[in-house]
């Protein structure tokens, strides 16, 4: 990805310093919408307990990172360009760089996209954070993975998940990366046009398995809104050859069937709510494809 030398975002809030859980917001609403990674090496949890979990405070009202915990990042850090530093420290500029030019390039093309429809973007906030933080959504620490809360409108992300990336998942690439702020700045889409509050209005009455089967609609389309961002992004020449196969690969390793064989060697389907591997490479491929966000209707199309 050609990103050096571009705009970049000034709406990224750099919180990694702040080893108190960054932010000075309540402990509000649940309802975040996230990368799931599963649990960390040597936890024992298995992604479906983290489910259950999850799912339970989606209908009782807590926050389920009290309950799974706050992870550290795993000490000492490193990374592409090899420079070190401790969990509470900005390790890399140049990451920072790359992400906040990612944030831009979100930013232009939902802006066209909107403006198009005789509507206003509100850009979203991305904060970048360590090894914990706290959101109008809640707490949560880095082990949950980037997520988006609807509360604040902010895509909280802890660097450290792009090593997890590459290296527990097998999942690497500039493009990767990209792919996952334009996932979460894809709920934020939804959010904006109301999807999301929508959604966590129906989910409060529905049993856990419809609650599941909406959930993996909701992650689908913002799959799918992360290709139409691609899609955009490619007619401008700033895609290098590989940089789509990058996102398509780290959609397949980040896929519920996929997550569940690696962490507990076998699947529970009806637990799946973000999408098996399959579906999200396919509706990643269907943004990119058609650049439409007409083509993006998880919610009446088969998945």
């Amino acid at each position: 990805m050609l990103w050096r030398g571009r705009r970049q975002s000034d709406n990224v809030e750099d919180e990694r310093s702040d080893t108190g859980g960054g932010g000075g917001f309540g402990g509000g609403s649940p309802g975040q919408f996230r990368i799931p990674i599963g649990g960390r090496a040597g936890g024992g949890s298995s992604l479906f307990i983290v489910i259950l979990v999850v799912l339970a405070g989606w209908y009782f009202g807590f926050d389920p990172s009290q309950i799974l915990g706050g992870g550290d990042s795993g000490g000492q850090i490193t990374d592409d360009s090899g420079s070190e530093g401790s969990g509470g420290e900005p390790a890399s500029d140049e990451m920072k760089q790359f992400v906040s030019t990612v944030l831009a390039e979100t930013e232009d093309t939902w802006k066209g996209i909107f403006q198009a429809n005789g509507r206003t973007y509100e850009d979203p906030k991305l904060v970048l954070f360590s090894s914990q933080i706290r959101s109008a959504c809640g707490f949560a620490s880095a082990a949950a993975g980037p997520f988006y809360c609807p509360g604040d409108h902010k895509v909280y992300l802890d660097m450290t998940f792009f090593q997890q990336l590459d290296q527990q998942f097998g999942a690497s690439g500039e493009f990767a990366r990209a792919y996952v702020i334009a996932h979460e700045v894809g709920h934020h889409v939804q959010n904006l046009t109301g999807i999301l509050p929508k959604f966590n209005k129906m989910r409060q009455g529905m049993s856990e398995a419809d609650a599941n089967h909406m959930s993996m609609q909701v992650e689908l389309q913002a799959d799918c809104f992360a290709g139409v961002w691609a899609h955009y992004t490619a007619q401008k020449g700033i895609l290098e050859q590989g940089d789509i196969e990058s996102a398509l690969n780290a959609a397949k390793q980040i896929g519920d069937d996929t997550l569940q064989k690696k962490m507990q060697g076998y699947v529970v389907p009806e637990s799946f709510n973000h999408g098996t591997s399959q579906q999200r490479q396919t509706w990643l491929a269907r943004g990119y494809k058609s650049g439409k966000l007409s083509d993006c209707d998880t919610f009446n199309n088969p998945i």
